[in-house]
């Protein structure tokens, strides 16, 4: 696994006149409050989904109940064993040597960063698209779009995730550990190697594609409902619009800031090679803003819902003085309601003229 380098000592090099030094009790704490936060709240978005998907089984409602499940699900597992693992770290004093001689703890730690980083990011821009295809052609999403395609682009996706992060292991290539002695990552310090380069600029390179499809495909989904709205006179489509559009603003707020600190700094890594002048203490808060994409995505994606939203419209129009409008009929499905709004904007009103008009124009 690492080439020329002895086993027992892969990825201890770094522990050599290191001067990253971080305070024990804060950082312990860090990793206790994120593992904690980031379990219940994805535990009850658990929970929610699964009580959503068992009251609404509707095939126009399962891909996104699907893929919403494998999100939480996967940042679930990566606060419970990412946390585990550094907890561990901390309890046994930093101390590498002693209970890492083999080097295996450190490559699974780092198989799990990237893996469990890569993979809420791959799975945010498939539900971006799976929502643009929702709104934009309801009616290949409720043909095409299947419970049986959508467990396939889950596990495609995993599988993908996998890959990236067992692509260093099957290249015998071992994980570092990190300046500051409490997580593994590709390497980062004195990066003079083209393949080490590589990996830094394939993983920046792969989260940045994610953010990008997702902020592309929310804009699509963003611009379109705006065009319903302001075409379609039916009132019960307002109250949906208000509640995808502030969701996709959140989604993309939230990934783009908690994450891109990150990317940008294992990508300047990656380019100015052992020029880099990126300390500890910034690669760790860029670590700890990426954690929390994963703390919030639960809250964004399903608990950020239409009682929250109306509330929220309800007290803002207050403060400002503005009439308050009455949102009533709040769809239970974001899905079903895009289609059943995409369908009334691009068909007349007549149940006869619906027949005889084409489904190409429906479709649109």
């Amino acid at each position: 696994m690492n080439s020329s380098k002895s086993p027992g000592l892969a990825g201890f090099g770094v522990l050599k006149n290191t001067t990253c030094h971080t305070e024990k009790k804060i950082s312990v704490f860090f990793s206790i409050i994120f593992m904690t936060v980031g379990i219940l709240s994805n535990s009850l978005a658990i929970v929610i989904l699964m009580k959503a998907y068992q009251r609404f089984r509707q095939k126009s409602k399962a891909s996104f109940l699907l893929l919403a499940s494998g999100l939480v699900v996967t940042d679930l597992f990566g606060h419970l064993i990412n946390g585990a693992i550094a907890v561990f770290v901390y309890a046994s004093d930093k101390d590498w040597i002693r209970f890492n001689q083999s080097n295996i703890l450190c490559s699974v730690f780092g198989i799990c960063m990237v893996f469990f980083g890569l993979c809420p990011l791959f799975l945010g821009s498939v539900m971006a698209v799976e929502r643009c295809i929702g709104v934009t052609k309801p009616i290949f999403h409720s043909t095409k779009m299947t419970s049986r395609h959508v467990k396939m682009m889950l596990t495609m996706v995993c599988l993908f995730a996998v890959l990236i992060a067992l692509l260093p292991v099957l290249r015998f290539r071992a994980y570092q550990i990190q300046a500051s002695r409490t997580w593994c990552f590709y390497k980062t310090e004195h990066v003079e190697d083209w393949e080490d380069r590589f990996y830094l600029l394939l993983f920046s390179c792969l989260g940045f594609l994610a953010l990008a499809i997702s902020f592309l495909c929310n804009a699509v989904t963003g611009i379109t409902l705006l065009r319903v709205k302001f075409k379609s006179q039916q009132r019960q489509g307002r109250s949906h619009h208000f509640e995808m559009i502030i969701q996709l603003l959140a989604i993309m707020c939230v990934s783009c800031i908690c994450w891109s600190p990150f990317l940008v700094t294992m990508a300047r890594i990656g380019i100015n090679e052992g020029r880099s002048k990126e300390t500890c203490e910034t690669i760790l808060f860029a670590l700890r803003m990426a954690t929390w994409n994963q703390i919030l995505d639960p809250w964004v994606y399903i608990l950020l819902r239409k009682a929250v939203l109306k509330n929220l419209y309800k007290i803002t129009s207050g403060c400002c003085g503005v009439h308050v409008i009455n949102l009533h009929m709040w769809e239970l499905s974001s899905i079903k309601n895009s289609l059943k709004v995409a369908a009334i904007s691009e068909s007349p009103v007549s149940s006869k003229q619906i027949n005889q008009q084409p489904l190409s124009s429906m479709g649109q």
